[in-house]
Order: structure tokens, then C-alpha cells, then sequence
């Protein structure tokens, strides 16, 4: 038995019809590859082969009895590579456009929480002869670094390697009766008053600290602060989506000319084409768009159990800002203050925090919170979400097939209803966009700019004489 952390937990708790808590990714495939050639037959066989021995592929929830504690994993003793591994088509022409919508109709449509949380849109007819793979798993059983760990499970260095993570038999883990979920929700919901009081001390000097950091000019940007957008409502279980690609060595290129970071580069191209995509609307808000960025605590976590190691940190993207070199150099000295806060706050404090999040409450709690739409009534919490991912610098071989574009896609919230994911891969820069389809139905229209935004500043930063790029 494996209990869920209440960071996991929190996750199942979030989700409504509207607002689904699953992570998405879409990985364009060169099936050609694949040793006897492509057979949907054979890579779901070859899916199924890697995963049979993978808890997080083959465990499915169960409750504790009057919810009284957070859920636990138990082994599906019906696992069926059937239920999680489908076929479609892409009706003609099969180009990006159908590929995008199908994706994004997928995306809208919610995990059947009964069996192990994740399945497999097995997309074929994308360009003719290229197969595309829709990949949906709880935000419950994933976060971006055990994400790509499971990934690890189904892929390898060549077509006929075996993957760079072999599947190892498991032992059947014992699965626990009522009484015993019971007590154990009982002892649990008993000792919570111990465990607030062992967190309030610490919670107390870290308010005092933002504080003294905020007088100073060096706390990371507040929550609560940010513009209100056309995307920052009450959102629907509608989806849509956007892809592009960028080149990795254009951005390197302006990290070591200007003594910045990638993360720094990737930011800036999304305040870019942020910028430009809401002043070509008529949109674009006096102050910068505020972003979440989540941010991975894994090295330094002390905490074993849960598959969510995860923070995170606001940060201004400078969309206040026209010259694209300006932002840049604001936004790393935005991002170093950003750093220096949230490396101040205890790894494991957003876990600490996330136990006490009562199964009930807290589901009835975000039902209300949709239902009287109160995102539109108090002040924007964040604009959006965003994410930099640092990928494979080699490329993968998908169950045989080469993955020649593999893009991320997180889940939105009521309140932020566009989320942007950046993911490193062989070279590339993939940028994965999924947006709520009633507030953002043009997604193409922005995450078409990121390629532009990123021309922009590489041509400033060569007109500054910086490097030889140009």
C-alpha cells in the first residue's frame, strides 16, 4: 500500500469537470524505425512490455473510508493494455491542423479514475506516413522530473537498445482492508493538530523574511499583483492548443553573449510573444504579466514518499517592456531575486502544507470557488503558467520509432487559463501551448511568436555587439 503525499492528493482534490488535473504530451514519431516496421499491433505490445512491471502505470486509487485520509495506490489486478493504449486517424489532409484539434478535444476529456491514471492516443495519417502519440497521466502520479524518469521506461538510444530504464518485477504489495484504511485515517486525522504546530514557527520567520526582503527590492513578485487578461477567468472543459519549434543553439548562443541563463532566454521569449500577441489585440496591460513558474525540489527534498517534489515561484515577464534586450536583463535580475527567495523556503514547505488538505473541503471548496465564478471577482492570482524543461540532449527512440518533436502540455485553473511548457529535446527547443478554448480559441496566433520573439532578441543582441550572431 502507498499512500498519496497531500501534494499528490491535492492534485485529485483540484479537479472539476472544467479544470482537469492531468499533464499531456504530444511526441511526433518516426515510425519507420521500429524493427518489422510500424503495426499499431506491435507498439502497443511494445508499450505494454515496458510498463507491466512499472507501479506508476499499473496502480489504480482507492479511497480511505469517510474520506477521512488522503487515497492510496493498490495494484490493479485487472490491468489491461486495452483500456489504456488506443487507436485513431487523422481525418484528411492529416496536417497540423487536425493533429492540434484532435489533441486538444483529448485533452478535454477527463481520466477514468477506476483504473490507473494515464492512456495513450496512438494517432495515425499525421503528414502521411508519420505517427503522432497523445500521451495523458495524472498530475496525482507525475510532476516534469518523475515524468520524464517514467518516459525513461519506454525509451532508448536506438531503435533495437533496450530502454534506459528497464521495468524490474515488482512484488505484489499487500492491499489493505476497510478497517485498516479506516484506523489508519482515524490516527491520521488525530495527529494533524501536532503537525500545524510544528510548522507555524517556521511558516512565521519566513513571512517576517519576505517582508524584510520586499522592503529591500529583492522578494520575488507577489501573487495577487498580476493584470487582468481576456485569459484570466472562469474557465470551461474546452481546450486548445498550439506547437512550435525553436533552435536550442540560438538560445545558448544568447545566454553565453549575455552572461544570463537558458531559463532566463526561454522567459523572455514568452514575455515577447505575450507582448505581442496582446497588443496586436488591443490587450496588452500597462503592467507585466505575472507567471508561476514551477520549479523542482527533488535534490534537496526530505521527503521520500509522493511523485510531486515540485515549488514555485512568481515572476514578471516583462511584457511592460518593448525592447526585447532590456527584458532580458530585467528579467535576470528579476529571476535571481526570484531564485534567492524561494531557495530560502524550505524544499518540502508546499508538501508540509499540502497534508492538510481535507478530501471534502477541499473538492466542495473548488466546486464553489467555479460555480460563483470568483476568479473574476478578486484580484488575478497569476496570468499563467510556465515551464522550462530541460529534456534528452540526444535523440530517442520511442518503443522503435525515433521521436523527432516530443511537446508538453501542463493542465490550466480557473483564473489562469493558459499554460506554456518549454522542452529541450536532440537540439531543438519544443514549445507545447494549451489554453482554455472560450478564452483563448487563436492559441496558433501566440505560440506562432515565440520563433519571431526569439529572431527579435538574437538580432538585438548581435546589434549590441555582444557576440557575432547576426
Amino acid at each position: 500500500m502507498d499512500r498519496l503525499s497531500g501534494l499528490d492528493a491535492s492534485f485529485l482534490y483540484l479537479e472539476t469537470p472544467a479544470q482537469l488535473m492531468h499533464v499531456c504530451g504530444v511526441l511526433v514519431l518516426d515510425a519507420t524505425t521500429m524493427p518489422g516496421g510500424y503495426s499499431f499491433a506491435n507498439l502497443q505490445s511494445g508499450i505494454e512490455k515496458r510498463v507491466r512491471d512499472v507501479p506508476a502505470f499499473t496502480r489504480r486509487l482507492r479511497r480511505v473510508p469517510l474520506g477521512l485520509d488522503h487515497p492510496v495506490w493498490v495494484q490493479d489486478k485487472n490491468f489491461d493494455i486495452e483500456r489504456h493504449v488506443h487507436r485513431l486517424a487523422l481525418p484528411t489532409p492529416g496536417g497540423y491542423d487536425e493533429l492540434t484539434d484532435l489533441a486538444a478535444h483529448l485533452a478535454g476529456l477527463p481520466l477514468d479514475r477506476s483504473r490507473p491514471l494515464w492512456e495513450m492516443w496512438v494517432i495515425e495519417g499525421y503528414q502521411g506516413d508519420k505517427v503522432a502519440v497523445m500521451s495523458k497521466m495524472h498530475h496525482a502520479t507525475v510532476d516534469g522530473v518523475s515524468g520524464a524518469n517514467l518516459i525513461s521506461h519506454l525509451c532508448a538510444l536506438s531503435a533495437t537498445d533496450d530502454p534506459l530504464v528497464p521495468a524490474t518485477p515488482q512484488t505484489q504489495p499487500r492491499e489493505p482492508g476497510p478497517g485498516e484504511l479506516l484506523g489508519r485515517g482515524v490516527v491520521s486525522t488525530a495527529t494533524k493538530p501536532l503537525q500545524v504546530a510544528r510548522l507555524l514557527s517556521p511558516s512565521a520567520k519566513l513571512v517576517t523574511k519576505t517582508v524584510g526582503r520586499a522592503r529591500a527590492g529583492t522578494a520575488m513578485a507577489a501573487p495577487l499583483t498580476a493584470p487582468r487578461t481576456s485569459f484570466n477567468g472562469t474557465i470551461t472543459g474546452r481546450r486548445s492548443i498550439g506547437l512550435a519549434d525553436m533552435s536550442l543553439d540560438d538560445v545558448r548562443e544568447i545566454k553565453k553573449a549575455t552572461g544570463t541563463t537558458v531559463n532566463d532566454v526561454v522567459l523572455t521569449v514568452a514575455g515577447g510573444a505575450l507582448r505581442s500577441y496582446l497588443e496586436d489585440r488591443g490587450e496588452l496591460p500597462d503592467d507585466s504579466l505575472l507567471a508561476t513558474v514551477p520549479v523542482s525540489v527533488r535534490s534537496s527534498s526530505k521527503r521520500s514518499e509522493g511523485a510531486n517534489k515540485v515549488s514555485a515561484l512568481f515572476t514578471k515577464l516583462g511584457t511592460d517592456i518593448e525592447e526585447p534586450l532590456e527584458r532580458l536583463r530585467d528579467m535576470a535580475v528579476r529571476n535571481q531575486h526570484a531564485k534567492d527567495h524561494h531557495n530560502a523556503v524550505s524544499a518540502d514547505a508546499l508538501q508540509d502544507w499540502a497534508e492538510f488538505a481535507a478530501p471534502r473541503t477541499f473538492g466542495l471548496a473548488v466546486r464553489a470557488y467555479a460555480g460563483m465564478r470568483l476568479a473574476e471577482r478578486h484580484p488575478v492570482v497569476h496570468n499563467l503558467v510556465i515551464s522550462n524543461v530541460p529534456g534528452p540532449p540526444v535523440p530517442l527512440y520511442f518503443v522503435g520509432a525515433k521521436i523527432e518533436s516530443l511537446y508538453p502540455l501542463g493542465p490550466v485553473f480557473h483564473g489562469a487559463g493558459l499554460n506554456i511548457t518549454v522542452l529541450s529535446n536532440a537540439g531543438d527547443l519544443h514549445v507545447g501551448v494549451i489554453a482554455c478554448r472560450d478564452s483563448m480559441p487563436d492559441v496558433d496566433d501566440l505560440v506562432n511568436r515565440f520563433p519571431a520573439a526569439l529572431a527579435e532578441l538574437r538580432a538585438a543582441v548581435a546589434a549590441e555587439g555582444l557576440t557575432s550572431i547576426g
